[in-house]
């Protein structure tokens, strides 16, 4: 609004001022050709000019005038005219000034001014008489109309500015509010969802910036809405995850204290004992995967510690070695070629050693695990049942489980492990049926297959979580202790902390 009245303010200003400028330039042409008309006749010779001819002819033609001779001046006498009926003295005569005499010396040039008669201002110009050596003539008309015209167009020029400026300021206002109502309803909207918590989307209205900045919220929103429906997802699953062991610990532990309390309660025999022992240590030993595995998935950053140049092949030669010494009654069909990565060895082998672990799980006794790396893909195929059509899109899913899985040991986390850790380098996970049968699952990494000359580290990422690991760590060793042999030979639960013993198979 003021932008735009200071501009039509400035516009009025600058179009008075040159209109003005215009009517001056006009007025001092005219005057100037009627001064040299009247030089050139006998109304500029000193004995003509004071006549009362002279004073009426003049007046006749709105004209005021006086010669300049020397030092001497000559001026018409003041004569009555007629003004509605009454008889008013005129002085036909202008007052002079040295730059008059000036002109009247030179006899070249003329000299414009504005002086103040007892009628008013008039516009004069002073210019030599061409037959009267060393005369000027100074003429001059009434300003009156000139200024009367002038105040008109200030006038004009004032009101249309006011006018300008009231408008701008009507049309500011009502583009501002039109402009910033999206923005109070995004505001509005912002300050509902910080209150309420609820993400819902805001209505989009137009195809402006704000419309794109509304766009962009809505955006924001349902991502946030996922992320925030994911943690629920997985606080439920996990709780659903963990309470089953912690359930069977729990009672296991509440029988054990009840045979220890009562050594000689016949209820219990020593292979019982000795079965709740074994049967609470796999329980701890699967809460504790399960734990392990929450808190991998729980690093949704990517590490800032342990990346380095990697040969995946390497890795993956390890992961076999490990899964074979749990699996020995398998054939490992290995095929691998070198592929150098930037990346994080400890969860690449894990994500690895996931893949081996499944494929081992679902491979029939003395079956073949079929491993190739070849251009960064990694594919892991066995000789399993493989996967059904309806569990393809889920395999990867955090806690997801086939009917068929759901009666084997596992939480459901371990590919869904894989698929964070192939993402978290930049590669992306893939199942599809092997060609003799059995799952195939693979991974792709970016690389390449020669390592590059000037490693960077890359795939930051934020150091696990340890509050959910430390207190299983500890409930291990207070486990473990119980289970340590008894001093007394006759304890009837010596048999069960024996095959209890952190060396048992």
């Amino acid at each position: 609004m003021v932008a735009v009245g200071v501009t039509v303010a400035v516009a009025s200003i600058v179009s008075y001022a040159v209109v003005r400028d215009t009517i001056y330039s006009r007025l001092d042409q005219d005057l100037l050709q009627r001064a040299s008309t009247v030089a050139e006749t006998t109304l500029a010779d000193p004995g003509r000019i004071v006549s009362p001819e002279t004073s009426a002819s003049l007046a006749m033609d709105g004209l005021k005038a006086t010669l300049v001779d020397g030092q001497q001046t000559y001026r018409p006498p003041t004569i009555p005219v007629l003004v509605n009926g009454q008889e008013t003295p005129i002085d036909p005569s202008l007052p002079v000034n040295p730059a008059d005499y000036n002109i009247a010396t030179s006899r070249s040039g003329d000299f414009y001014d504005t002086v103040s008669t007892k009628d008013g201002l008039y516009r004069t110009v002073t210019v030599p008489v061409p037959f009267e050596p060393g005369a000027a003539l100074v003429v001059g008309t009434s300003m009156a109309s000139t200024q009367a015209t002038l105040h008109t167009l200030g006038l004009v020029a004032l009101l249309v500015g006011l006018a300008g400026i009231a408008i701008a300021g009507t049309a500011g206002l009502a583009i501002g509010r039109a402009a910033l109502r999206p923005v109070e309803r995004l505001t509005v909207a912002t300050e509902y969802i910080a209150r309420t918590g609820n993400l819902r989307k805001i209505e989009v209205a137009g195809s402006d910036e704000l419309a794109r900045l509304t766009k962009s919220f809505n955006t924001m929103l349902a991502t946030l809405a996922r992320s925030q429906e994911y943690q629920r997802r997985l606080v439920a699953d996990a709780g659903h995850e963990l309470r089953t062991p912690l359930t069977s610990i729990r009672t296991n532990l509440d029988l054990l204290a009840q045979a220890m309390a009562e050594p000689d309660n016949p209820r219990l025999s020593a292979q019982d004992r000795a079965d709740l022992m074994n049967d609470a240590r796999a329980q701890m030993e699967e809460l504790s995967v399960l734990i392990a595995d929450l808190v991998e998935l729980s690093r949704d950053e990517r590490a800032t510690h342990a990346v380095e140049l990697v040969d995946f092949a390497d890795v993956v030669e390890r992961a076999v070695e490990r899964v074979q010494r749990r699996a020995p009654s398998l054939t490992y069909d290995v095929r691998l070629s070198s592929w150098y990565l930037q990346g994080e060895p400890m969860s690449l082998e894990r994500a690895v050693t996931n893949l081996l672990d499944n494929a081992a799980k679902w491979s029939p006794p003395e079956g073949t695990v079929t491993v190739t790396l070849e251009d960064g893909a990694l594919q892991v195929a066995d000789q399993g049942p493989g996967i059904a059509a309806e569990d393809m899109e889920h395999i990867f899913e955090r806690f997801y489980r086939s009917p068929e899985a759901r009666t084997m040991p596992g939480s459901g986390l371990g590919l869904a492990i894989v698929r964070q850790v192939a993402e978290n380098h930049g590669g992306r996970v893939a199942v599809a049926h092997a060609p003799g049968g059995g799952a195939l699952l693979g991974v792709w990494l970016p690389g390449l297959p020669e390592p590059p000359s000037a490693p960077k580290a890359a795939f930051p990422r934020a150091p696990a979580p340890n509050v959910l690991t430390a207190p299983m760590e500890t409930l291990e060793q207070n486990v473990a202790n119980l289970a340590l042999p008894s001093d007394s030979s006759g304890d009837p639960a010596g048999s069960a902390r024996t095959a209890f013993r952190p060396d048992a198979p």
